[in-house]
């Protein structure tokens, strides 16, 4: 399922888990965004978030 990504995320961590999150990477032969992705994806599943509903504007609003 093809993403369209838009959005930008920057962090900042020490060496050990930035080396981690590489480690995991190469493993499954991804890139280190997409790793990250795959972690924060698997975490929203096993703790059953889901992404809230944007606010729809109202026809009075315009």
């Amino acid at each position: 399922m093809a993403r369209n990504k838009s959005e930008t995320l920057s962090i900042r961590t020490t060496a050990e888990i930035k080396d981690l999150v590489r480690l995991a990477a190469e493993r499954e032969r991804r890139s280190v965004a997409s790793m990250i992705e795959i972690l924060v994806l698997s975490y929203a599943e096993q703790h059953a978030l889901q992404k809230a509903p944007k606010p729809t504007k109202s026809k009075a609003s315009r």
